[in-house]
């Protein structure tokens, strides 16, 4: 599959705009490159089924190097909490590997897209109405870690996003500092697009009818031209991200999990 100029310049958009996200708010982008990818790819004539897989699984491939990019930036100042990362890991290396190898390569229920869209939604009201958690509430110990990990790589693995849309939401919840939470979630992103990747790859090697350039449920091409691009502009998100004022930074992660919601609702009642 040759890619034409203008679907580089495309897709060299797509990974700047991705990569900055991922630095401001410990996103992947996902919920931005896999309705792009998806037209991208229909447009070059794939299946409507196969394209929106591969759009997943090449936006959770992205994540790999976006997320390297932006945790730098974050560690240098002091940032990330490794601790949670430690714990949370583990869960995140299971709950992915259950969606990508086993329950990606079956359809998505508009049922769970509802619910998605219910959860997403409610985490994001929490966050704009900036409501301050019980004092004495901290993060779980490691059953609870492990148990929220698994949940945050499972649904990542579904959607093709670095999960910062649960973790984040989660990590504030639990009395973590928005910086350190953002921080954190980047840093998380490394272990669930790993996972889900390998996942994806492996479930997607004996699908017939894949396009050039692919392998598994991954979009080589594709992959390539985005993580160039984001990796540059993953440090410029970081930097903003410790310039703005933590209830400003709230609200616009909260208008992006509205956007996600938004979509997840149209999906699930349009099926």
């Amino acid at each position: 599959m040759d890619l034409q100029l203008h679907v580089i310049l495309e897709l060299a958009t797509l990974g700047i705009c991705t990569g900055f996200l991922a630095g401001l708010l410990g996103i992947g982008g996902g919920m931005i490159m896999v309705p792009f990818l998806t037209i991208l790819l229909s447009n070059k004539g794939v299946g409507a089924d196969l394209a929106v897989k591969m759009a997943i699984a090449t936006s959770m491939a992205t994540i790999i190097f976006t997320s390297i990019s932006s945790v730098r930036a974050h560690h240098k100042r002091g940032a990330v909490r490794w601790d949670l990362v430690k714990g949370l890991a583990p869960g995140i290396v299971l709950g992915s590997a259950i969606a990508s190898v086993g329950v990606f390569a079956m359809l998505k229920g508009a049922s769970l897209a509802i619910f998605f869209g219910l959860f997403v939604g409610f985490s994001a009201t929490q966050m704009f109405l900036d409501k301050k958690p019980a004092p004495s509430r901290q993060m779980p110990g490691f059953g609870g870690q492990l148990a929220a990990g698994g949940v945050i790589g499972f649904l990542s693995g579904l959607v093709g996003a670095g999960g910062g849309f649960i973790s984040v939401p989660f990590m504030a919840w639990c009395n973590i500092a928005i910086h350190n939470a953002v921080a954190t979630s980047a840093a998380l992103g490394f272990p669930i697009a790993v996972a889900n990747v390998a996942g994806y790859v492996v479930s997607g090697l004996k699908v017939e009818n894949l396009p050039s350039g692919a392998f598994g449920y991954i979009w080589v091409p594709a992959l390539v031209v985005i993580a160039l691009c984001s990796v540059f502009t993953a440090p410029l998100g970081a930097k903003a991200a410790h310039s703005l004022p933590v209830k400003k930074l709230k609200r616009i992660f909260a208008s992006i999990l509205y956007l996600l919601a938004a979509y997840m609702f149209y999906k699930g009642f349009s099926s």
